[in-house]
């Protein structure tokens, strides 16, 4: 209210005196910060407070390792509240969280995570893989559901706590590492819909091994036009579980029909857009005759990946075929593949780094996607391989990588 009065005082008095508008009103406004609201607390790692757990759970072997059903001994945890700001960071004992059943998370959505993974390199470091970039998501992700923002280096120096407290839980060897869930969620004690005054980020950790434990298994895909995973103008572009859920059952029946995922299309020209909840990969002949890997553009419905990012970065600096990011169509993919132009096919993130396609079945026909040539025993094809090696090398510190892409906590 008081800023809105400034703000009309200021235009009037500027008419009078013919000041300058953005200076006069910026002098106004500077004044009245003096009777605002109190600026809120950021988030701050050098308040964390540590009560690790007493108890210390069996660590299981690398062979028994299954993705997101072991947890560490211990969990991150930050309350905000507004007019308040972020409070006091915690690494607890890993536990369940208490709210409210009438907490607006549990009712209109109000959640959004990130997927990130830490590694032991052969020195026994541990190392982070181009963390920046899932805060920036997450920071993103939070805004679009009008959750609050944080300072993306805080919280990374707070998970960089976290693992050196759960240090024994980071297995080591290639392909082993711990997955991170960081999760902010809507608190709030209310039923009414709106923006949620209370929030909370909590980190979890889990140890995984392998994707595909026994190499490369490539995957089929039901082509999917009556479902959609993401609209423009909708949230497919931030990581909320809200688009999740709903894929949920298009997958489960093209799992009846023997495909592991969907690929989903958008449009009644049927655009390709994503796999599962992977990031989409073709490399072909274009119809120029050159080669390329083709990937859909970030037009607001594909998520930023920051899988996909590496890859379009490491490939282009690699030089050696063209690498795009824009629209194609299953039109595209069946001409390509009629005229034998499909070199191979891939889905790409964090969990896997990559997932080769072998099939895709669009509209009642199969088209084949080639693997590798050379070897017909391959379940990946040649470039899907070498992706995938080179940015293990740099995620386990065997190669430097790009600056900033290997962080050693």
């Amino acid at each position: 209210m008081f800023v809105q009065r400034a703000m009309r005082q200021a235009t009037k008095a500027q008419t009078i005196l013919g000041a300058s508008p953005s200076k006069y009103t910026a002098k106004v406004l500077s004044s009245s910060r003096l009777y605002s609201t109190p600026a809120l607390a950021p988030l701050d790692a050098s308040k964390l407070e540590i009560k690790e757990s007493k108890n210390q759970k069996a660590l299981q072997d690398n062979s028994q390792l299954v993705f997101g059903k072991t947890f560490t001994d211990n969990m991150l945890t930050v309350e905000w509240e507004a007019g308040k700001g972020w409070g006091v960071p915690q690494i607890k004992e890993y536990g369940k969280l208490q709210l409210d059943p009438s907490a607006v998370v549990f009712h209109y959505a109000f959640e959004c995570f990130e997927g990130m993974k830490a590694y032991k390199d052969k020195d026994g470091k541990t190392r982070l893989f181009r963390p920046d970039m899932n805060m920036k998501r997450f920071n993103r992700s939070a805004g679009r559901i009008a959750l609050p923002s944080f300072e993306d280096e805080e919280l990374t120096k707070l998970i960089s706590e976290f693992l050196k407290v759960d240090d024994r839980w980071i297995p080591k060897g290639r392909g082993y590492s711990l997955y991170l869930r960081p999760t902010m969620i809507g608190t709030q004690e209310s039923l009414g819909v709106g923006a949620s005054n209370k929030a909370m980020i909590f980190v979890i950790a889990s140890p995984v091994g392998p994707y595909f434990p026994s190499g490369f298994a490539a995957v089929n895909l039901l082509a999917t036009s009556d479902k959609v995973r993401a609209w423009p103008g909708g949230t497919g572009d931030a990581k909320v579980g809200g688009n999740y859920a709903p894929c949920i059952r298009p997958q489960l029946d093209a799992n009846k029909e023997g495909f592991q995922q969907n690929l989903w299309l958008f449009g009644a020209d049927h655009q390709v857009t994503e796999v599962g909840t992977m990031n989409c990969f073709v490399f072909w002949k274009n119809e120029k005759g050159e080669k390329e890997l083709v990937t859909p553009e970030l037009d607001g419905s594909i998520l930023p990946g920051v899988t996909r990012d590496s890859i379009l970065s490491l490939t282009r600096t690699w030089g050696e075929f063209k690498v795009s990011e824009r629209k194609f169509t299953m039109t595209d993919l069946v001409k390509a593949d009629k005229e034998g132009r499909i070199i191979e096919m891939f889905g790409a993130g964090t969990a896997c780094i990559v997932c080769p396609i072998k099939k895709i079945h669009y509209e009642g026909h199969d088209i084949h996607i080639p693997l590798d040539p050379s070897d017909k025993t391959s379940q990946a094809g040649k470039l899907t391989k070498r992706i995938n090696d080179s940015i293990m090398d740099i995620q386990y510190g065997d190669v430097e990588g790009p600056k900033g892409w290997s962080v050693v906590v």
